[in-house]
């Protein structure tokens, strides 16, 4: 057994590396290719306002239900980090983002998050400053995170059969292959 167990753990150490960094990989494909639609319309806002457009000539007049649609959105908020103009609305609102998420972007030029303005509602938002204010913009992730799920279950499911069958194979060459 304590041969088995000798050979058996650099594989196991092996194929939970390489199951972790396939998840991982695919993964973050996932989130991030969740933020390109937003970086356009939220760099592309900003460059209006900067021109000279007002909020509302930036803003679509289609309303998008942040909870429920899966359609991108665009808020633009005011120096005071207020919301003045917006295609995204939750529960018939205009939404403020978390204290220091606006501030990130001023001082970066970007900010890419993660944002969750309820339970149930996650966003991927990305916010970009101009000279009067910010402009973000966002869709629900709902599906994304739906294939982040089925991902976690391959990796999961891929892991657990590697494992099983490299301890099978080495188990049976040491039981039958070796000499003793």
């Amino acid at each position: 057994m304590k041969n088995i167990l000798n050979r058996y753990l650099p594989f196991a150490v092996v194929i939970t590396a390489f199951c972790a960094l396939a998840y991982a990989t695919v993964q973050q494909a996932y989130r991030q290719g969740a933020n390109d639609p937003q970086i356009q319309m939220a760099r592309d806002a900003a460059y209006a306002l900067e021109q000279g457009k007002t909020a509302e000539q930036v803003v679509p007049s289609e309303v998008v239900d942040m909870d429920r649609s899966l359609a991108p959105f665009l808020i633009v908020y005011n120096m005071d980090e207020q919301p003045v103009a917006a295609s995204g609305l939750l529960n018939g609102f205009k939404q403020t983002v978390p204290e220091g998420v606006l501030g990130y972007a001023r001082e970066k030029g970007e900010n890419r998050v993660t944002w969750q303005p309820q339970p149930g509602t996650r966003i991927a938002a990305v916010i970009v400053p101009y000279k009067d204010g910010y402009v973000l913009a966002g869709r629900n992730l709902r599906e994304v995170e739906t294939r982040e799920a089925q991902t976690t279950q391959f990796a999961g499911t891929t892991w657990i059969l590697a494992m099983i069958a490299t301890l099978i194979v080495i188990a049976f060459g040491e039981r039958f292959l070796t000499d003793k």
